[in-house]
């Protein structure tokens, strides 16, 4: 059984890219992983297209769990999911996670075969600590 996907969304390209990093060095590729961040302008933002393909990038029959860092990219990851296919909504999960630290928490939960659901609450768990 592959291993739940993780997709870092943030408003920053840079901040997106560096909790990848830190997640890679954390678990090595035995996640599949992918980030998202600012607009198409190099500046702060979200964008839902950019979401979606993200969600493709990590995309394993295991799911997939969307980490975020703002109340926009929140917003935009729901967008996204709404617009995936039935078969595949249904395997994407958002989480009530800190960006960072929930990002490696349910990266290491996945590397270890955990189920969706049991990769977000995990990470979720982080944050009512």
């Amino acid at each position: 059984m592959p291993n739940v996907g993780i997709v870092i969304v943030s408003h920053s390209a840079k901040i997106a890219e560096g909790t990848a990093d830190m997640v890679h060095q954390m678990v090595g590729n035995s996640v599949p992983v992918a980030y998202t961040g600012g607009n198409a302008d190099g500046g702060l933002g979200t964008d839902v297209g950019s979401i979606i393909r993200a969600i493709d990038r990590a995309w394993s029959d295991a799911g997939v769990v969307i980490l975020v860092d703002l109340g926009g990219a929140e917003t935009n990851s729901e967008m996204a999911i709404e617009m995936l296919e039935a078969d595949r909504r249904n395997k994407v999960l958002l989480c009530d996670a800190p960006l960072v630290e929930g990002s490696i928490i349910a990266a290491a939960e996945a590397s270890g075969g955990a189920a969706i659901e049991q990769v977000k609450s995990m990470a979720e768990e982080m944050h009512r600590q």
